[in-house]
């Protein structure tokens, strides 16, 4: 056997394998194959996205189901020993683990970070470490003492399905348990919207529960739905061990308890059902969201936190709060483990995003009432110019309502009118105007089902009870929603493809939130990203440095905030559309700054139950203008794009393929020479489409009568383009056809007109063979072999075919 020519596979059956068994790791529980970490960051262009391709781990060995411990590369025997090491060290920097192996069938080379003395030694096959061996290492690496074995080593849940936690989720569990199971009570993670935080909390409550260490379980959230989606999904395999709070009543028959706050505290000492149980009564708080209610020290949900603060509790955030009076990590410590919106996409496991941003001329240039001038209602319109903050909050303008309504509709009838979008308003009253001019405009689709459009709001119970309905991916309707606060945080609304942004937005927290709602991924229904709309230039804020940070520590506490604070000053503020305050226009329970109205109530009992709020005033003499007959247009409309390097972009699909292919390509004589040698040109075009130079999207914006390479070679370095027809006309002038049988130049002149008709890609695949008119002369392998003599000289002609087709390449001067 000349181990020389053995594939990759061969040299991992043949020697890796049977090393790893001899050493004594158990092929079936501790030994996986092609563990695929990442799953292909996704590429927008145009109305199409596609994944770029992932490599998988060779080989993951594990302590036990989901405790990995060590990666090995495998490479092919005419490579050097150690060429894997740097595809393992990524690898394991994912699967946070110490130990590396590459080998190409020789032998290993072993890179150890416990042992810093010598980093990377070469071992023979049969002295690789034993699972005990290498357990002991990564034990004393990460400082384990005897007790905290039991809890660390539980494991997790497996319900014999394909589900398995994702590597950072493992990261975020195992960390987790490490923190609790060395005494560590107060625990925050930080994982980006999407990414699954209650699926993970769901599997460190498991283990620490049948480990025994945590008896007693209490699972907060501030919003019904987040209650039952996490009861009826995640959460299911607790069975009957588990309840849902309600009626104010706290069950001690059952152990996993899963609540509202608003179900165990009120402003009055009989509402407080916490108080029916001991201190001691929950050993393990889990708080889902925990940047609103329970962040803030003065707030009446942070006495839940108190009253059981000899539990261990663990906060669950996208957005970690930080400001001048509120802090997430001055209650929770810093975040033991954080996965944030631009990792998810870079890994394909979050939907990237493109920005279409809309400019409106009375937004940017304002608008004054004439002197005075009275609204629809006969008010005397207050004599200021009103600008993008006032529209919408303190000013209507029916003509603005209406363009943004046809703008959002000219989008989805260009794109898909059935595709899920989100629209936020800045109140109620500016989210049922928006749905009046949304079903307006869409008579033929309301008229196919009415709740083609719906007002999703707090105050609206036929509204909310369609919440189920949009984010099930299986119903069609609702397909729009316009809304203001519900939907802004804790909606699953996985196939949600266009945001629309109508709402005033400064507040971090919130924007990152919302932008929350169109990042899930759903193959199944062709989720691959989403648009974002914005009317009112919030996605500024994704420029700004805290955007995809973690924010700094910023709680400032100031001798006055001892006493109860005087909000007359931002009342004053909001009533001039103007605010110096930090996330001022972000609802907040403890301020009672109630965003549904853009008013000042006390009274947000029904935003804290449903998410919304439904009433008061801003002062008593708040005045929301109205008025007609403005003339309004839009000045400008530019798409952004998520880029490689996770800033928004606005450039043409020209502009940015001239750069992709010249940081690959110096020059016309590199790309030629590169296009020329390639066994197959659909390996060029892959690899150029890994940096986001898509041809669908190019030919559809440019000429689909291009070959991808004249497409290049004109569009990148100025070269007169050829069409594929003309390339096949030049071939068939040159008559190279007869030194073939004449079955093999039907076979090749069938074979150039499926080139003329839809490029490369269709004569470098076999599949070409089964269709007319070739599936006339027989089945492939009979095609192969009566024209050819067999596969390699069928691959043979095929790189000819293609030497004839470029063979008059330009070269630059």
């Amino acid at each position: 056997m000349d181990k020389k020519q053995l594939t990759e596979a061969d040299i991992i059956s043949k020697f890796i394998l049977p090393s790893l068994e001899s050493a004594g790791w158990n092929s079936m529980t501790q030994i996986r194959q092609e563990v695929k970490l990442r799953d292909g960051k996704v590429i927008v262009r145009g109305q199409l996205g596609v994944r770029k391709t992932v490599k998988s781990a060779d080989i993951v060995l594990y302590h036990k189901l989901n405790m990995p411990l060590a990666v090995i590369e495998a490479k092919a025997n005419k490579h050097e020993i150690g060429k894997g090491m740097q595809q393992g060290l990524d690898y394991a920097r994912l699967l946070d683990v110490p130990f590396i192996f590459a080998s190409n069938g020789d032998g290993f080379v072993f890179h150890d970070k416990t042992n810093l003395q010598a980093l990377e030694t070469e071992i023979r096959l049969e002295d690789f470490p034993t699972p005990a061996q290498l357990w002991h290492k990564y034990c004393a690496w990460k400082g384990y003492t005897d007790a905290q074995l039991p809890i660390i080593t539980q494991d997790y849940y497996d319900d014999g399905s394909d589900k398995a936690p994702r590597y950072y989720q493992l990261q975020a569990i195992n960390k987790t348990i490490e923190g609790i199971s060395s005494g560590q009570n107060r625990i925050l993670l930080v994982m980006a919207t999407g990414t699954g935080k209650t699926y993970t909390a769901f599997q460190i409550i498991w283990r620490l529960w049948k480990a025994r260490q945590k008896k007693r379980i209490l699972f907060l959230a501030d919003r019904n739905i987040l209650i039952d989606q996490t009861r009826l999904n995640d959460f299911q395999p607790f069975g009957q061990a588990m309840t849902k709070i309600t009626g104010r009543t706290v069950d001690p028959a059952y152990e996993i308890h899963l609540a509202l706050y608003q179900a165990l505290t009120g402003p009055e000492e009989q509402q407080k059902a916490y108080k029916q149980v001991d201190r001691d009564f929950f050993d393990l708080i889990v708080i889902d969201e925990c940047h609103r209610g329970s962040a803030s020290e003065d707030s009446a949900w942070r006495e839940i936190l108190e009253y059981f603060s000899s539990a261990t509790q663990i906060g669950l955030t996208a957005t970690p709060k930080e400001s001048e009076t509120v802090s997430n990590t001055d209650y929770f410590g810093d975040p033991v483990y954080t996965y944030s919106l631009k990792e998810g996409i870079e890994d394909g496991f979050l939907a990237p995003y493109k920005v279409v941003r809309v400019d409106i001329d009375i937004d940017v240039q304002g608008w004054r009432p004439t002197k005075g001038q009275v609204d629809n209602n006969g008010e005397v319109i207050k004599d200021r110019i009103y600008n993008l903050k006032d529209f919408d909050r303190t000013l209507v303008v029916d003509e603005r309502t209406q363009l943004v309504a046809e703008t959002i509709t000219a989008y989805l009838r260009r794109t898909d009118p059935m595709a899920k979008t989100i629209v936020f308003c800045n109140d109620i009253d500016h989210a049922e105007r928006m749905r009046r001019a949304l079903v307006n405009l869409n008579p033929e689709q309301v008229a196919k089902n009415e709740k083609y459009v719906m007002k999703i709001t707090g105050d609206d119970e036929l509204g909310k009870a369609q919440l189920d309905n949009f984010i099930n991916p299986k119903k069609a309707y609702p397909v729009i929603a316009t809304t203001s606060e519900l939907m802004s945080t804790g909606v699953d609304a996985k196939t949600c493809k266009l945001v629309v942004l109508d709402q005033n937005i400064q507040s971090m927290t919130k924007f990152k939130q919302i932008i929350g709602r169109g990042t899930r991924i759903d193959d199944r229904y062709n989720k691959l990203w989403f648009t974002i709309l914005d009317f009112k230039k919030a996605t500024e804020l994704f420029a700004d440095e805290r955007f995809d940070g973690v924010p700094e520590k910023i709680l400032v506490v100031k001798p006055e905030r001892i006493t109860d604070e005087d909000d007359t000053t931002f009342i004053d503020e909001l009533n001039s559309g103007e605010s110096t305050r930090q996330d001022a226009d972000e609802p907040s329970e403890q301020n009672d700054i109630a965003d549904e109205h853009g008013d000042y109530t006390a009274d947000i009992s029904e935003w804290i139950q449903d998410g919304e709020t439904t009433g008061g005033e801003l002062g008593s003499d708040y005045v929301k203008y109205r008025v007609s007959g403005v003339t309004v247009k839009k000045l400008a409309e530019r798409v952004q794009y998520y880029d490689t390097d996770g800033k928004l972009v606005t450039e043409s699909f020209k502009d940015y393929t001239r750069k992709a292919v010249k940081q690959q390509f110096a020059s016309l004589d590199a790309f030629t020479r590169k296009w020329q040698a390639a066994d197959r040109k659909q390996a060029v075009i892959d690899e150029l489409a890994e940096n986001g130079v898509i041809w669908e999207a190019l030919l559809g914006d440019i000429n689909n009568t291009m070959d991808p390479f004249d497409l290049i070679c004109h569009m990148v370095f100025d070269q007169p383009p050829l069409t594929r027809k003309e390339r096949v006309d030049n071939v068939k002038k040159r008559n190279y056809f007869t030194k073939y049988s004449d079955t093999a130049q039907k076979v090749l002149e069938a074979l150039l007109d499926k080139y003329a008709d839809a490029g490369i890609q269709e004569i470098e695949s076999m599949d070409v063979l089964k269709v007319k008119p070739l599936d006339q002369l027989g089945n492939t392998l009979q095609i192969i072999k009566n024209g050819f003599g067999g596969k390699p000289q069928y691959h043979q002609a095929i790189t000819e075919l293609e030497a004839e087709l470029y063979r008059d390449f330009p070269h630059s001067a």
